[in-house]
């Protein structure tokens, strides 16, 4: 054969193969596009009660309406980014894991930032902004709030509680004391109107977004406002899954915009989902559940938690595997009031009951030790008055309230959903370069939340009921009286019961 026919044959074999090239891609992306993991992944998830997976709620810092679209989509333009994006592995660190088993990586995988940022949904400190290293965390708990009976709380809350140690400790059990750093992931709700619909809660016209949370204000919201106790289990994870788990819910909380409903995406199902798409040992585990309780026992059906430290309860309360309801410790503080005073009312939930004008006139026989006891309960009496308040409000808030309500929801909105903090066109975890400002940014935004709530509950006293605002001014001056009468009565003053 001629020099010339062989190079004829050569470019012919050449051409054949370039031209098979496309069938094959197309070919492999059509099977990998079935991949069960990658639809985790991806964002098109397993949903209960019904056979098909959901709809990609990964809108936020996407690659664009064509991911979005279906998973061939997906595939094709994270295929590109991941080759050609040095970056891509720090920003969805479990996809370019799935794109590595799959493909070839092109150079060598980035020195990834180690701190994931959060930002706080509760920011009552300078700065929302948090940077989390996973190297910091010890454990991983599954987070239970008991249930009540309330129709939509009777089923409990399914979160999660990462238990972050302290700076200067290394990880270990005694981390589980350093209970300012610790952090709650919840999905919640987002009521995003001035007044709150159950219809809408049911059919999920509200937003689901994956809430961070300081552990200190959880407690607080369910064990003294609401009386529900609170389980926390830790869940049997390698540091390595810490880490995996952690990077997933970085995602999940910058990129994920849901729609709650009460039956179907719920927190318990929310909850299950992260579980399984960040800790890949987890993914084939039939966790899913439509009950936080459910849930529970999935996870220890299938030894996530092989055993339940909340049994013995005592000692559950002692080691901070359970917060128990303020009620029994409210009862505790009625029962030195009542066997000082005399008071005829056997419970605690009793005197709360009454109104406050009522309560006052009790408060000039109390000794030192029952105006403490008195003082604790008012306060949690303001609590649960100041929480009702709110409830009326967000039912019925009357018109000229409204626009100041919707400009704070606003605010709140941008909080809770970090990536409309952001500008430019950047996709999944931020990485340095893009958060350059935002801790300042986002601190200027919760200042300003902060004032404008503040001035709003200031403004909401004149559109409650005579009745309750009439309760609300006569605790707050009961507590006024209490603390007056305590420092009176304090020993080293001048009180009647100075030494």
């Amino acid at each position: 054969m001629s020099r010339a026919w062989r190079a004829r044959a050569a470019w012919c074999l050449v051409a054949a193969w370039l031209a098979c090239v496309p069938f094959a891609t197309h070919a492999q992306v059509e099977t990998l596009s079935k991949d069960p993991r990658l639809l985790e992944l991806a964002g098109w998830q397993d949903a209960p009660l019904r056979p098909w997976r959901t709809r990609n709620a990964f809108t936020r810092r996407s690659l664009g309406p064509g991911e979005l679209a279906g998973p061939r989509g997906f595939i094709e333009a994270n295929r590109a980014r991941y080759q050609a994006d040095v970056d891509y592995a720090c920003r969805r660190p479990a996809l370019a894991r799935w794109f590595d088993l799959h493909l070839a990586r092109i150079g060598a995988a980035p020195d990834c930032p180690a701190a994931l940022p959060f930002v706080l949904a509760a920011p009552d400190d300078a700065s929302p902004l948090l940077q989390l290293d996973p190297a910091r965390v010890y454990e991983v708990d599954y987070l239970l709030a008991e249930g009540n009976d309330a129709a939509m709380s009777r089923w409990g809350h399914s979160m999660l509680r990462v238990v972050v140690c302290a700076p200067a400790r290394a990880p270990g059990p005694d981390c589980r004391l350093d209970l300012g750093e610790h952090l709650v992931l919840s999905f919640r709700a987002f009521v995003d109107d001035v007044q709150v619909s159950s219809w809408r809660g049911l059919t999920g016209s509200y937003p689901s977004r994956l809430f961070v949370l300081p552990l200190t204000q959880v407690v607080a919201e369910y064990t003294q406002v609401e009386l529900r106790g609170l389980r926390s289990i830790p869940l049997q994870l390698s540091r390595e899954e810490i880490r995996l788990l952690l990077q997933r819910a970085a995602l999940v909380h910058w990129s994920y915009d849901g729609r709650y409903a009460f039956i179907g995406n719920n927190c318990a199902v929310e909850t299950a989902r992260l579980l399984q798409a960040g800790v890949p040992r987890l993914a084939d585990m039939k966790l899913m559940s439509i009950t936080p309780t459910g849930l529970l026992r999935r996870l220890r059906r299938h030894g996530v938690v092989d055993h339940d430290v909340t049994t013995d309860r005592q000692e559950a309360v002692r080691l901070g595997y359970y917060f128990e309801a303020a009620d029994a410790h409210q009862q505790a503080l009625y029962g030195v009031a009542r066997d000082t005073l005399g008071l005829a009312w056997p419970k605690a939930g009793d005197w709360l009951a009454l109104p406050a004008a009522r309560r006052a006139d009790h408060f000039a026989q109390a000794d030192l030790r029952s105006t403490a006891a008195l003082l604790v309960l008012e306060q949690l009496a303001l609590r649960r008055i100041q929480a009702g308040a709110r409830d009326r409000l967000k039912r019925r808030i009357p018109a000229p309230g409204r626009a100041a309500a919707r400009d704070n929801l606003g605010l709140e909105a941008v909080l809770t959903q970090p990536a409309a903090l952001l500008a430019g066109d950047g996709y999944g975890i931020p990485q340095p370069a893009e958060l350059g400002g935002l801790a300042q940014k986002s601190a200027e935004l919760a200042a300003r939340w902060r004032r404008q709530r503040n001035e709003l509950l200031v403004l909401a006293r004149q559109w409650l009921p005579d009745g309750q605002a009439a309760e609300l001014e006569g605790t707050e001056a009961n507590l006024r009286a209490l603390d007056e009468r305590l420092r009176r009565l304090a020993p080293g003053t001048n009180g009647e019961e100075s030494h």
